[in-house]
């Protein structure tokens, strides 16, 4: 549990050194950002930003080398890791493989509610929180609920419904990815996340914030390689 704390803490100070050096910008008029603004792809969390090349590792900069684990390997990572947490509520519902990473939705038992979000780098099977969202917005289980990913409570009902989120998701979409879609938004505790359809095939996803409805585009996955349903 230590390492992931560690790991956590180094994500959220670099998240809370980029809004802090971007607070002195004018709030953009819409709910989401423009590419190029601080959230938007090309920004400083974008493509090509500084949370935004797609090489975020549990130590920072991963190498793309050597031989990938497999979609199995993955899933005895998170066997491992639910079992070392011992939260029995805790399950997996979700993993998918991509370029960078493997992505993981684990899902309280009790509420049916989307608890939090991990990577898992393909390399080394190190497995830890997702940046973005999932720590600057989770107000159970994020870095700003205070609880080190672990049991808080959260801050209140969602202001911005469903509906809301994959509106704001589809707006922002065609400005930056124009014919692109999204899936149902899958609800966490003070955010959505929404899978990206690009010409029927997974592209991508993205977050949007279930009080302010800004978007975050998640820019760390790349290619789209598999999915496993695990409920």
């Amino acid at each position: 549990m230590k390492k992931y704390v560690v790991v956590l803490l180094g994500i959220f100070l670099a998240s809370v050194a980029i809004i802090t050096a971007a607070c002195t910008r004018p709030a953009p008029s819409v709910p989401y950002s423009y590419p190029g603004g601080m959230m938007g792809p090309g920004g400083m969390m974008g493509p090509g930003g500084m949370m935004g090349s797609g090489r975020i590792g549990p130590g920072g900069p991963y190498q793309d080398e050597g031989p990938r684990i497999t979609m199995d390997q993955a899933l005895d990572v998170v066997g491992k890791y639910v079992a070392d947490r011992g939260d029995t509520d805790l399950e997996a519902t979700e993993i998918m493989e991509f370029q960078y990473n493997f992505y993981v939705i684990f899902q309280e038992k009790s509420t049916g509610v989307n608890a939090f979000e991990a990577l898992i780098d393909p390399y080394t099977g190190d497995i830890y929180p997702e940046p973005g969202p999932n720590v600057m917005w989770n107000t159970k289980y994020g870095m700003m609920s205070g609880m080190m990913w672990g049991i808080g409570s959260p801050s209140g009902t969602l202001t911005v419904s469903a509906d809301r989120a994959e509106n704001y998701a589809g707006d922002f979409l065609d400005s930056y990815l124009p014919g692109a879609k999204t899936e149902k938004p899958d609800r966490f505790y003070g955010y959505y996340t929404l899978h990206i359809l690009k010409d029927g095939n997974i592209y991508g996803m993205l977050s949007v914030n279930g009080y302010t409805g800004q978007v975050w585009y998640h820019s760390w996955h790349g290619r789209f390689i598999g999915e496993r349903e695990l409920t």
